[in-house]
């Protein structure tokens, strides 16, 4: 979809030239449901035929206009095959971007990282005077809901702007008890279901790695562009890093349920969930300790296998010895999945 920010109210058609009064044309067709031809005449302040043959000139470019005869009858612009260019005026613009602001914070899978994506487009088109008023309006914009950790919306535009234009990035990133520059070339920004994650190659590591962005200061685009590299899958490796590598302990699990089950147990930022077969499925978890991790798998309901590490099976067994005696000397076990 090609957007464009224009002024769809002005007059004094005959001043503009062919291309401007067609796109204008275009506006007020999408501003109104049904215009008279004596109606678009005057607005665009030129005679009916030329009216008519600028409906023509959109019909060519693919626009469905619809032209009814009659009372009640006029130009109307029709639905298409695909989504045609889309002309907003200045307010129109603004709702649209705040609203896309407050879509690229919210909590709705998969409806981050679209808004984020229109928003990056738009912000190629938007006119430098209607900026400042974003951002104020963005400002404004709060959620009662939980939805993801706060993310100024000026760091995920620059972000955005540097995964689109294929530029450096450059922001300080705490490590440990200290905060170091970094140097990045960034390929993707993905949404959890809590946090904004920047997945990019690290320049002074050379090797791939993910960042949270709410832990970011200093961020900015640099001036060098850079070749992309071949990448593994963005989604995929923040994921890993956020459900595995960035605890202290991990552990893996044969699970007896379906991983489609699982996965609708489990979110996305907890576990990883890897099919083993139709009825069962591998689940990779982290935590700050091992009965953490033990105890979030047993509370999913289904009988499960410990597969690593080895110490966690005597875990199992001494917590198996402790829910046995909280339940007195009279507790039974009765074999099969819990229900």
């Amino acid at each position: 979809m090609f957007v464009r920010v224009v002024d769809v109210d002005m007059a004094g058609g005959a001043e503009l030239g062919t291309t401007e009064r067609v796109l204008t044309l275009l506006g007020l067709l999408q501003q109104r449901r049904v215009w008279t031809g004596p109606e678009l005449a005057d607005r665009l302040g030129i005679t009916s035929r030329t009216v008519r043959r600028d409906v023509e000139r959109l019909r060519a470019l693919g626009y469905p206009v619809h032209a009814g005869q009659g009372i009640g009858g006029g130009y109307q612009l029709g639905r298409g095959q695909e989504l045609p260019p889309l002309l907003l005026d200045d307010e129109e613009a603004i709702a649209t971007a705040v609203s896309l602001l407050a879509g690229a914070g919210g909590s709705v899978a998969g409806a981050g990282e679209a808004a984020l994506r229109a928003l990056s487009k738009l912000d190629r088109v938007l006119p430098t005077r209607l900026r400042y008023e974003v951002r104020a309006l963005a400002g404004s914009v709060e959620s009662f809901d939980g939805g993801r950790a706060p993310v100024d919306p000026d760091v995920l535009m620059t972000l955005a702007r540097a995964c689109r234009d294929e530029v450096e990035a450059g922001f300080d990133y705490p490590a440990g008890s200290k905060v170091r520059a970094r140097r990045v070339e960034p390929y993707r920004l993905v949404a959890s279901d809590r946090r904004w994650y920047l997945f990019a190659y690290d320049l002074d590591r050379d090797d791939w790695r993910s960042f949270r962005v709410d832990r970011m200061t200093g961020v900015s685009a640099r001036t060098w562009r850079f070749q992309p590299r071949a990448a593994p899958d963005a989604a995929t490796y923040v994921q890993e890093s956020v459900a595995s590598r960035v605890y202290p302990h991990q552990a893996r699990f044969l699970v007896h349920a379906s991983a489609d089950t699982v996965r609708a147990q489990v979110p996305p930022s907890a576990a990883i969930v890897q099919p083993h077969g139709s009825e069962r499925c591998e689940v990779r978890s982290g935590g700050g300790n091992l009965d953490f991790v033990l105890m979030h798998v047993l509370l999913l309901g289904h009988e499960f296998e410990v597969l690593d590490p080895p110490e966690l099976r005597s875990r199992c067994q001494a917590l198996a010895q402790r829910l046995l005696s909280a339940g007195g000397p009279d507790t039974t076990v009765v074999a099969g999945p819990p229900h």
